[in-house]
């Protein structure tokens, strides 16, 4: 009998995993034919996130150089290193050019066929244009997938779920958003991929509270404006006639820090250092369990720190007052946030604004009022000018090692499972924001009134017919608007997605974390019951998963722990598929 593996979800982690089992086929695959079923609505390769259909005007929030879906002499798979193009010498596009969506579909589409080329030639592949409902099947026989609308069900040795960013029901408050809107003839636009939302419904000139001042800001702000007929000419931005007016806050009421736009040179921080595998081994074997705030922050305290001040007094010696070796040695004994470290600090490093304070990156509106609202637009562009001068600026390439120490958290950070929603924000906030060209297109809107700044800490409140927004930034300020969106994804929990099948999966008894991921096991992916047993005929990978990496694709020479998955769940579906 033919052996068979149904993958639902075609897009980059689906297409990630069909890489890797061509990769480690001939080692561990003798069998006689594989049929593999792939099951997504959307084109193999980019999947819905990435697919070519969407606009020309949104683009990868990475530069070219900076993309690649192969294995490298850095990543420490057990199968074998594949090297392939990144993004840029398969486009011939400079390396530092933010490309379109299109573009990186365009990739993801001949890596997925390349992926389908390096399988054995005895396998068949098959892509299935619907949506998985629904999987059934004994722990120890073959699996059913059921796909929408077909009576019949794929019949499989094995599942992989790798379905990414998922859609969810409304939460309590949105749902109360939501229902006020439609009592009171309301705009409200809940969580969701920015590329996918109706904004036909924001009319022109319009008002618009908008909460969310991340990446899927940044989706807003071009599709309602570039994409209702705008254009820049130099630092100037030329409305159109159709643009509403957008009212921005979030919690930090400012937007992501600008990507890096320099090289790294010199030496490198010889990472990790304070948080690798020792330290999560040890944390892993606490039998009373680990606190992420407690136990865990105060290691990657200290690594971002040793990042950012190995650089400095290895970078920029004229801006300290001690040898590293010295530096170093004492950094070594003084606990994270100890007044013994804030004291080396003090008298090592002169300069405050060249001391790391994470807690103030954090917090960066913290204690900040304005008494106008012209001085609250004028500190908000003053603010996103000065992060656009830093981050370009070679000689603040402290930040590139923080850059580079939160990766390497990241890496680590994977092996723990679910860390909580605060840790992937705070990492997105510093290390995934926007390229500076879109900040400076910001600073532009809103010096042409398009883009207006609420403040940090917004609330919002449905009253009185109409969206309030207020924030301690400005105090006694209050904005109006019959219109609301939430510019953000929605949290990938599987007791609230819209997928059928993983909700099925969630009443029958699957593991979640508190946060609401599925649970799986670390060491190759396979789903957790309630009990802690994992699942022998089923897997899963992503953003909805405890195990989710930082991304399915990522930079060259990074060790990726996104491939790493990738290669561990190959290699544990190969050698079921060949001794079972």
């Amino acid at each position: 009998m033919r052996r068979s593996l149904v993958i639902v979800g075609a897009g980059p982690r689906g297409t990630g995993i069909l890489e890797r089992i061509g990769a480690n086929a001939a080692e561990l695959y003798g069998g006689s034919g594989l049929d593999i079923h792939l099951v997504d609505p959307y084109p193999p390769g980019g999947g819905r996130i990435w697919r070519h259909d969407q606009s020309p005007l949104l683009w990868m929030n990475s530069q070219a150089q900076d993309v690649t879906m192969f294995t490298d002499e850095t990543v420490q798979v057990t199968g074998p290193v594949l090297p392939g193009p990144a993004l840029d010498e398969w486009s011939g596009l400079d390396g530092r050019t933010f490309v379109s969506r299109r573009d990186q579909s365009r990739y993801l589409g001949w890596v997925y066929e390349k992926a389908v080329a390096g399988l054995p030639r005895d396998t068949v592949v098959r892509h299935h244009r619907r949506r998985a409902v629904r999987v059934t099947g004994e722990r120890t026989g073959r699996q059913e997938v059921w796909l929408e609308d077909v009576e019949t069900p794929l019949t499989a040795d094995l599942v992989i779920l790798t379905q990414g960013h998922l859609d969810a029901e409304l939460d309590e408050e949105q749902a109360q958003l939501a229902a006020y809107a439609e009592r009171n003839g309301l705009v409200h636009l809940p969580p969701d991929f920015t590329a996918d939302t109706d904004l036909s419904r924001i009319a022109p000139g319009e008002p618009v509270l908008v909460r969310g001042f991340g990446l899927a800001f940044v989706d807003l702000m071009v599709l309602l404006t570039e994409g209702r007929g705008g254009r820049y000419e130099g630092e100037t931005y030329l409305p159109s006639g159709r643009e509403p007016v957008l009212y921005v806050g979030s919690r930090r009421g400012v937007p992501y820090h600008s990507k890096i736009g320099y090289d790294w040179t010199g030496e490198r921080p010889p990472l990790p250092r304070y948080l690798g595998p020792a330290e999560i081994d040890e944390l892993l074997a606490r039998p009373e369990g680990h606190d992420f705030r407690r136990d865990v922050w105060p290691l990657i305290e200290k690594e971002l720190g040793f990042a950012h001040y190995h650089r400095l007094f290895t970078g920029h010696p004229e801006r300290t007052r001690a040898a590293w070796a010295d530096f170093d040695e004492k950094y070594a004994a003084c606990p994270p946030g100890s007044p013994e470290l804030d004291a080396l600090v003090a008298s090592t490093v002169p300069d405050p604004a060249d001391r790391l304070d994470l807690t103030a990156l954090d917090h960066p509106l913290a204690g900040v009022r304005h008494t106008s609202y012209e001085a609250l637009q004028d500190g908000l562009r003053g603010y996103i000018t000065d992060d656009l001068t830093r981050r370009h600026d070679p000689g603040h390439s402290p930040d590139l090692a923080v850059f580079l120490g939160l990766l390497s958290v990241y890496g680590q950070l994977m092996r723990l499972g679910d860390v909580g929603e605060w840790w992937h924000g705070f990492f997105s906030y510093l290390a995934s924001g926007p390229p500076g060209p879109r900040l400076r297109q910001l600073l532009a809107l809103s010096r042409a009134g398009i883009v207006r700044f609420l403040g940090a800490d917004v609330r919002v409140t449905a009253e009185d017919g109409v969206f309030r927004a207020q924030s301690p930034t400005l105090p006694g300020q209050v904005t109006e608007a019959r219109a609301l969106v939430e510019a953000r994804l929605p949290q990938p929990t599987v007791a609230r997605t819209r997928d059928p099948l993983l909700r099925a999966l969630y009443a029958e008894g699957v593991a979640v974390t508190e946060a609401g991921l599925l649970a799986v096991d670390p060491a190759d992916g396979r789903v957790l019951d309630r009990a802690g047993v994992p699942h022998p005929r089923r897997f899963a990978l992503g953003p909805h998963t405890d195990a989710r990496g930082a991304g399915a694709f990522t930079r060259p020479r990074t060790n990726s722990p996104s491939f790493r998955q990738n290669d561990a769940t190959a290699r544990a579906v190969l050698d079921f598929l060949r001794t079972t």
